[in-house]
């Protein structure tokens, strides 16, 4: 793959389930959070339930957004792994609370992220990933490739901590849709329409990533209030929109480069998750 001319975001996989409920799973795993305990990866049976719903979830409500924070105290970035993890596991409780009220507020389940260094080839609840791909979001958890991130030497994402901040923020927003019934939904839509690399099902898969992206954007946007340095969310902006499906890929299951700008930039200027609606957007604004 040549990164100069692609560089894809993460796909998140569902094995989907034929069902009829409207609640989140009750499987749980247990991985091991960044306190070092372990933790459940499924959203709580009591309280709150997901929606399993995609225009009409209610985390699509009037309100909701990502809520201003006082400050994101964010290490000096060393691109090895270790400091990777280090960048990352102190900007995530920021994007926690910022995120965090509005799912309480659309009486949706809560739990913090888990984020896991992939380092060597690995087997989880989705699938195999390796080291050398992109990050993967399933079912709870970010599963981070930093030997990936510290390659990329393209002109339009090079080492700087935007592309990670901008990356994170892009799988926490596959965890707001897990959290909410969202990606469960987007399965089930899929699994019905024939599969995820149908024309239908890659239609869906584009809404979900898209989606993704632009709640990534609403989640630069409280810390562009002087909680980060403007230029890492300048860079973080611009990496965004460098990804998505260039015309050697494949399969479009991830929108075009101009698409991943469009949204991202969408969700930064609103800060509205009624904005990310990608779900009720024209087919020519997910392509």
């Amino acid at each position: 793959m040549n990164d100069s001319a692609y560089s894809g975001y993460s796909s998140y996989t569902y094995s989907y389930e034929a069902t009829t409920t409207t609640t989140t799973s009750t499987t749980t795993t247990t991985t091991k959070s960044s306190s070092g305990k372990s933790t459940s990866t499924s959203p709580s049976k009591a309280g709150p339930k997901a929606v399993i719903a995609l225009g009409d979830n209610p985390i699509h409500g009037s309100g909701l957004g990502a809520f201003t924070i006082d400050g994101c105290p964010l290490p000096s970035m060393d691109y090895s792994p270790g400091g990777q993890d280090q960048f990352l596991r102190a900007a995530l409780p920021c994007i926690e609370a910022m995120w965090k009220p509005s799912l309480q507020k659309a009486n949706l389940p809560y739990q913090p992220v888990e984020l896991v260094m992939v380092t060597s080839q690995i087997t989880n609840t989705c699938g195999s990933m390796g080291p050398d791909r992109t990050a993967m979001y399933c079912d709870g958890t970010i599963y981070w490739t930093p030997n990936h991130y510290a390659n990329e030497q393209g002109s339009a994402n090079p080492n700087h901590p935007g592309k990670y901040l901008g990356q994170l923020a892009h799988e926490y927003g596959h965890h707001i849709q897990w959290l909410s019934g969202i990606l469960r939904a987007s399965s089930q839509a899929q699994y019905e329409k024939g599969g995820w690399d149908t024309e239908p099902g890659l239609d869906l898969n584009r809404r979900k990533e898209l989606q993704a992206t632009c709640f990534g954007g609403m989640t630069l946007a409280p810390l562009s209030h002087g909680a980060v340095p403007n230029d890492v969310i300048s860079v973080a902006l611009a990496d965004a929109g460098s990804r998505g499906d260039y015309p050697i890929y494949p399969n479009r299951d991830h929108g075009a480069p101009e698409r991943n700008a469009a949204w991202v930039n969408h969700g930064f200027r609103t800060n509205e998750t009624s904005a990310c609606n990608t779900w009720l957007a024209s087919a020519a604004d997910v392509s």
